[in-house]
């Protein structure tokens, strides 16, 4: 007797830009679980081009995701993946049609929106799957499984480090999207949330209170090397070959090693050398560091206390070569280093440090994006809808909502040099 199958997962894509991409290939890879049954994204060349991979027909395909609402609605969810500040309508709107959400971290780039989204997926009865990746690679899921057997003890204090790295911090916060916080968001929302999350998540109990200090540090005009010019191109050859974040060293660097993914693909949809140089001439990727209209931090530090008195640190930095996350777990019966690949585990008690392998330790099956994260957290959304258990969502709403407040409340303390307490909502 032939078993029958269930009906793929549908979904719809609202912003085809690289995160929108990112997640839409995993149906590309499981064809029998889901499949993207519609787009939704103002720039035509990243519209076609999702649409073409996914064989989607004309009347599937939309240049505003306004037109979701003139229909039934067509999908079980939507991936929305558009820019920071503009999450909060698409997932008010499409939740209350009926829409399961997976949405782009960070939900929103003020609290009060956050909430706004929170309550409107509730309200309305919908799944919410916030991208929160890191919670969904299985180096995160054997660290936690390690906590969890009480081999360390309990936790005392942790260090987490994020280097971002000089080149990515010159590409998307120096020159890019989110450089400036009133067209995108502050530093530690638009990148370092993924962090404050990770460690709520790890810690597993609530944040007390937040302590925050950095700023703008290098990437400033005063710090524009003598003689240097507002564009890279233009840079006398003594001063840009000197220069460590040469727009042209770096992105034709890549083009040359046959690297037309990302980044290169953000400054341009001609990954050649002419295509990469006539971006670099006008586009804002072929500015000078030192002369752009950047102003969110490329430092800082968050110190956090939880509710049982243990601590933790993060410190995130532009000023690095850029590789994953790396943390330090103190426990009263032992300590943890992780890479965000290997764990090493130290026991007080046998003096012995057993070394985790987590690219080992998978089953294989997810291994790619933010160290298999995206696709982990593609997998969990799905069969979520598939089974209409939210339990299989490691980041919903209100796991998702208290991180999201203890980043804002970081920025907050920070701003105001400031020891502030978490407010209960």
């Amino acid at each position: 007797m032939t078993v029958p199958q269930p009906d793929p997962v549908r979904l719809i894509v609202v912003g085809a830009g690289n995160r929108g991409h990112a997640y839409a290939k995993y149906a590309l890879q499981h064809p029998q679980d889901v499949r993207i049954v519609g787009v939704a994204e103002p720039r035509e060349f990243q519209r076609t081009q999702l649409a073409a991979e996914h064989g989607l027909p004309p009347e599937r395909v939309w240049s505003d995701w306004r037109e979701l609402l003139r229909h039934p609605r067509l999908a079980d969810g939507v991936i929305i993946a558009t820019q920071d500040e503009q999450h909060v309508e698409p997932a008010v709107a499409l939740s209350g049609l009926g829409y399961h959400l997976l949405l782009e971290k960070p939900m929103a780039p003020s609290a009060a929106e956050c909430v706004q989204i929170v309550d409107a997926v509730k309200a309305a009865g919908v799944m919410l799957a916030v991208c929160h990746v890191l919670r969904y690679t299985p180096y995160t899921q054997a660290l936690q499984r390690v906590l969890r057997s009480g081999r360390i003890g309990q936790i005392v204090s942790v260090e987490h480090l994020e280097p971002v790295g000089h080149t990515h911090q010159a590409h998307s916060f120096v020159r890019g999207n989110w450089r400036n916080e009133e067209e995108s968001s502050f530093m530690l929302l638009a990148k370092s949330c993924h962090d404050l999350d990770w460690l709520s998540y790890v810690m597993g109990e609530p944040c007390e209170a937040v302590s925050s200090f950095g700023g703008l540090l290098h990437f400033r005009r005063e710090n524009q090397p003598p003689g240097a010019s507002d564009r890279c191109l233009t840079c006398p050859p003594e001063v840009e070959e000197s220069c460590p974040y040469s727009a042209p060293r770096y992105y034709l660097g890549l083009v040359e090693q046959g690297k037309t993914g990302w980044p290169v693909e953000v400054i341009t949809n001609d990954p050649t050398r002419e295509g990469v140089l006539r971006a670099l001439e006008t586009g804002p990727y072929g500015r000078c560091v030192y002369a752009c209209d950047n102003d969110v931090v490329d430092h800082q530090v968050v110190n956090l206390r939880f509710r049982s008195g243990a601590t933790a640190s993060f410190t995130m930095t532009a000023f690095n070569r850029g590789r994953g996350r790396e943390t330090r777990i103190f426990g009263t019966r032992g300590e943890i280093y992780g890479d965000s690949r290997c764990i090493h585990v130290f026991d007080f008690l046998t003096g012995q440090t057993e070394v985790i392998d987590t690219q080992v330790a998978s089953d294989g099956a997810i291994t790619s994006g933010h160290g298999g994260g995206d696709d982990g957290i593609m997998a969990a959304f799905v069969r979520a809808l598939a089974t209409n258990d939210p339990s299989h969502i490691l980041s919903g709403p209100d796991a998702t909502l208290e991180s999201h407040l203890i980043t804002f409340r970081a920025e907050e303390a920070r701003r105001k040099d400031a020891v502030l307490r978490m407010e209960t909502r």
